[in-house]
This record gives structure tokens, C-alpha cells and sequence, in this order.
């Protein structure tokens, strides 16, 4: 991650800046963080994150999308880009037309860990998820085979952990079905 210190950026800066390449950045108490681009098993987790959680949806007929790469704005001068969300239809057809940048916290973020964001998605994310009380955030963690399903509580994130042969229990869906292995047995 590359902080460009060139000007300090608004919100709504940050929404239409454009600097004509590909590449995506967070804003982060004015500045702009360059993200490095993911992966392939970050990318890979993520495609069977979403297919399980949109079968899931289906499965409760509940009026939600799991979308890749939001940006959700996290504070005044913050707007963090989140692996995977599951948002509201409603939330995403009333805004077609403008950039996936919600300004209203979505009911699940999952963050996939990679080595230059450990820090960044356990403690400066989780802190800043649980003051817009995004009901339940998703730390999964292929470095630790581990994923940390964090339930937000009166202000606070309640933590379990799930490992191995565990099944990954969430209060957003009841039926949901993950065991750990699975997500990160990459074929």
C-alpha cells in the first residue's frame, strides 16, 4: 500500500477522482491509499465466498446482492474498499448510476487477510466497521487458516474464531453452511 501525500482529499473528492489508470484507492483520513491488486487465492476465496452467500440469499429469499469491491465510506474523511459485501437491492437500484460507494454500512463485510494487510483489516477496519455497526464483519485469514466472524454487540465486536473442520455460524444467515477448510482448499 502507497499513500499519495500530494493534497488531502474530501469524501466526495474521493467519489469522482479519476486519475486515468487502474488503479483503486481507499481514502484514509484525507489521503489516498493505493491498493495492490489481490491475489489469485485472494481472488479465488472471494468467487467462493460469493457463490456460497448468493445461494444463501436465494436459498431465504431475501432481497440482498453479495457484491465484490465496494467502497463503503467509513468516517468523514474515510472510504474503505471491502472484499465482499451483502447490501440491501433496494440500496444498490436506487444508486445504479453512481459509483459503489455506499455511504450506508452494509449488513455483512468480509475482508480476505493478505501479508500487507494484516494490521489494516484486523485492527484499523475492525474498529472502524464497528462505529458505523456493520451487524457482522468477516476476517478471513488464508496466512492462519482461520476466519474471525466478528458480531457487532451494544457498540462493540463480539469475536469467534473458526478453524479446520469448524462450520462458520453468522447471525445474518441462519442456514448458512461454510466449513472453514473448504473456503480455503484452493483446486
Amino acid at each position: 500500500m502507497v499513500t499519495t501525500a500530494l493534497k488531502s482529499y474530501s469524501f466526495e473528492d474521493y467519489c469522482c477522482y479519476d486519475d486515468n489508470t487502474d488503479n483503486r484507492y481507499e481514502l484514509v483520513d484525507g489521503q489516498l491509499e493505493i491498493m495492490t491488486p489481490p491475489s489469485f487465492r485472494h481472488l479465488l476465496i472471494a468467487d467462493k465466498l460469493r457463490a456460497i452467500l448468493n445461494e444463501a440469499i436465494a436459498i431465504e429469499k431475501r432481497p440482498l446482492f453479495c457484491l465484490p469491491e465496494m467502497g463503503v465510506r467509513t468516517g468523514w474523511r474515510k472510504s474503505r474498499i471491502v472484499d465482499l459485501v451483502v447490501v440491501s437491492r433496494s440500496q444498490v437500484l436506487e444508486s445504479l448510476e453512481r459509483s459503489a460507494i455506499s455511504e450506508i454500512p452494509p449488513l455483512l463485510a468480509i475482508e480476505i487477510v493478505s501479508p500487507e494487510s494484516i494490521q489494516r483489516d484486523y485492527r484499523y477496519k475492525r474498529s472502524e466497521y464497528a462505529a458505523l455497526e456493520i451487524p457482522e464483519y468477516w476476517i478471513v485469514d488464508p496466512l492462519l487458516q482461520k476466519i474471525t466472524v466478528l458480531t457487532f454487540n451494544e457498540g462493540l465486536y463480539d469475536e469467534k474464531v473458526f478453524s479446520g473442520e469448524n462450520m462458520i455460524t453468522s447471525n445474518q444467515f441462519a442456514n448458512l453452511q461454510i466449513i472453514v477448510n473448504e473456503i480455503f482448499n484452493i483446486k
